[in-house]
């Protein structure tokens, strides 16, 4: 009878181990040994309460939607921070020179000042859709013919020049390349380092161009 008894014990041992394996973590974190063995086996380490410390995150395209591209590619040219000096101290901001463009002829240079750099960039950026202008070009992105202008300390050519490709340096590339410009050679004639003052004089060349 004590040996029957004994049995009868060890199988309901046994089943409830079983039973325990198979068992799903709850919220007051009893877990079974079969989804510890299955967390260890997808690298995952887990707690005592038998939750996972690191869960797998979702892709940022697993829900289908895709990315939409902006209308305009930009591009910071100078980043400074400035200094106000004011009655009650210094007031520190920061200031943001930005081109943006399409690359199909439309271009426009902004700027921005703000006390956080992410605002700076939100200002320039609207500043430069209010100064944007279209370059005349034709089927295959070369302008007419040369220009060259002066603004402030800034004084630039822009030469057309059939297979030589985008030959220019400074922000002056960098507006002429998001302007989607092609088959040019740009010369700084001026000495002076202002990369805002470049890309505005850019500007004001590209806008004598005609068609």
């Amino acid at each position: 009878m004590e040996k029957q008894e004994a049995k009868i014990a060890e199988t309901a041992n046994e089943t409830a181990n079983g039973a325990v394996a198979d068992a799903p973590v709850t919220e007051a974190g009893n877990a079974g040994q079969g989804d510890r063995g299955a967390a260890r086996g997808r690298g995952g380490r887990t707690e005592r309460g038998g939750r996972d410390r690191n869960p797998r995150r979702p892709r940022r395209n697993e829900g289908g939607r895709e990315r939409v591209r902006p209308e305009f590619d930009q591009k910071i040219i100078s980043i400074r921070r400035v200094t106000r000096v004011m009655a009650g101290g210094r007031r520190f901001s920061f200031s943001v020179a930005m081109v943006i463009g399409d690359k199909k002829g439309r271009v426009g240079v902004g700027i921005g000042k703000a006390g956080d750099t992410q605002l700076a960039i939100e200002k320039a950026v609207r500043d430069a859709k209010k100064h944007m202008i279209t370059v005349p070009m034709n089927q295959h992105s070369q302008i007419a013919h040369d220009v060259q202008t002066k603004l402030s300390s800034s004084e630039v050519m822009i030469i057309p020049a059939a297979g030589r490709g985008l030959v220019a340096g400074s922000s002056v590339r960098t507006v002429l390349e998001l302007a989607g410009v092609k088959d040019v050679t740009a010369k700084l004639l001026s000495r002076t380092k202002n990369k805002l003052n470049n890309a505005r004089a850019t500007i004001e060349a590209l806008k004598l161009l005609k068609a």
